[in-house]
């Protein structure tokens, strides 16, 4: 990791659309938005993404997205809607897209332990926003 202190950054979901966010969350998590960004050095950065209820879709994907997932054991496979993610818990959904966005390596599994989520406006570092503004 690259010395100095980490920075956090806060992130509003609402309104935003999921694709574009998570772009911009990945860039942010992996370090090339630093000054001394270096690709084989992951950056240092937290991410805290707040309001993750209000993020949309654009056009009717809503209806027609789906997140699969299989379980370990034969014709386990799973499915679930945008709309029923969303319902069940959509801190998931973004924390899905921007996992995606991210390259394939072992820094990016650190880069994702960086990565907060809150389904409303409350969150719990105040303290460090203060601090890295």
């Amino acid at each position: 990791m690259k010395q100095g202190k980490p920075e956090y950054k806060l992130f509003d979901a609402k309104g935003q659309i999921l694709g574009r966010f998570a772009v911009d969350i990945a860039k942010y998590l992996s370090g090339k938005t630093a000054r001394d960004f270096t690709p084989n050095i992951g950056g240092k950065d937290w991410a805290i993404v707040i309001n993750a209820d209000k993020v949309r879709l654009s056009a009717d994907k809503a209806k027609k997205k789906i997140y699969y997932h299989h379980t370990g054991f034969p014709g386990g496979i799973k499915s679930a809607t945008f709309e029923e993610m969303m319902a069940k818990d959509s801190t998931k959904v973004i924390e899905k897209a921007v996992k995606g966005m991210m390259s394939k390596n072992k820094l990016s599994i650190a880069a994702l332990k960086r990565l907060r989520i809150s389904k409303d406006g409350d969150h719990s570092y105040a303290k460090q926003l203060e601090k890295s503004e």
